[in-house]
């Protein structure tokens, strides 16, 4: 078997429809020196058989039960070891790639030996010309965690490689050795900030999260009231509050309680402007 240069690592949980699609936008990328591996993350709706059927000889890994993002993504990583990939990208499966996503990222690491992470520039599935993510901010001391440039269209500002406070947990690449040394994801995060604290600690050993905008991918993400913003706000609050514990950043967590109501209703009035948006696009005005 040839050892492979990279590894990607696309962890599914019941959604075996979005799984093959993006199974599918990466197959101009698979080959000897990149492979893929899929982590069934304990599907109960029948997943890996039909993720089997549709692409046979893509590697599946099978966990007996959900054990999250963080501890989903450590198992494939635990494989990747064993295959001796010298870089291994993380991808969201409900993610559509460029055909030509991965050289930029890996040719970042390659170059840049304090680049510790490569994240690629992201935009909407459903509305492509939007982006989602375009670098990141992090200021633990005020409790400021947002991706840059998220739901403006793409512009000339947006890109420039360069540094960035953190890597979105959607996509991006490191050097295996450096994935293993910093300990990987941390899986006391169930859901969320466990991205942003991945990327703290590879700054604190001195590297960076080098955001490469030539790097493209597009991301489905629900600009609908359903699914309960509510319920995914409170998500998003106790994996906030869970780094700022983690990282001893009293200061955020003071300032991030009071302003959750702010977050709340911006949460609603930036869906409710989305969707008036998109109705308009419909009618042609």
């Amino acid at each position: 078997m040839i050892t492979p240069r990279s590894c990607i690592v696309v962890l599914n949980w019941n959604g075996a429809e979005d799984t093959l699609a993006c199974l599918q936008s990466l197959a101009g990328v698979m080959s000897p020196s990149c492979r893929v591996l899929v982590v069934d993350n304990g599907s109960t709706d029948g997943s890996p058989d039909i993720i089997r059927e549709a692409f046979p000889d893509i590697e599946l890994l099978l966990l007996p039960a959900n054990i999250g993002y963080a501890g989903g993504n450590n198992a494939g990583f635990r494989r990747v070891l064993e295959l001796k990939a010298e870089f291994v990208i993380f991808l969201n499966n409900d993610t559509i790639v460029d055909a030509g996503f991965c050289t930029p990222l890996l040719e970042t690491l390659q170059r840049n030996p304090l680049a510790g992470i490569a994240v690629p520039k992201i935009f909407y599935l459903d509305r492509p010309e939007r982006l989602w993510y375009a670098g990141g901010v992090v200021t633990l001391s005020t409790g400021l965690i947002r991706h840059v440039g998220l739901r403006k269209k793409d512009a000339p500002q947006f890109g420039h490689p360069g540094i960035t406070g953190y890597a979105t947990g959607c996509c991006f690449a490191m050097r295996c050795r450096d994935f293993e040394v910093v300990g990987g994801f941390d899986e006391t995060f169930t859901m969320y900030a466990e991205d942003v604290d991945l990327s703290l600690r590879i700054r604190s050993l001195g590297m960076s999260v080098t955001y490469v905008p030539s790097s493209r991918i597009w991301h489905k993400v629900s600009a609908s009231l359903q699914g309960s913003p509510l319920q995914k706000l409170a998500k998003k609050s106790f994996g906030a509050l869970r780094l700022f514990r983690k990282h001893r950043a009293w200061s955020g967590m003071v300032l991030y309680l009071p302003l959750l109501p702010l977050r709340l209703a911006r949460s609603f009035w930036e869906v409710l402007r989305e969707n008036h948006s998109g109705t308009e696009q419909i009618r042609g005005k």
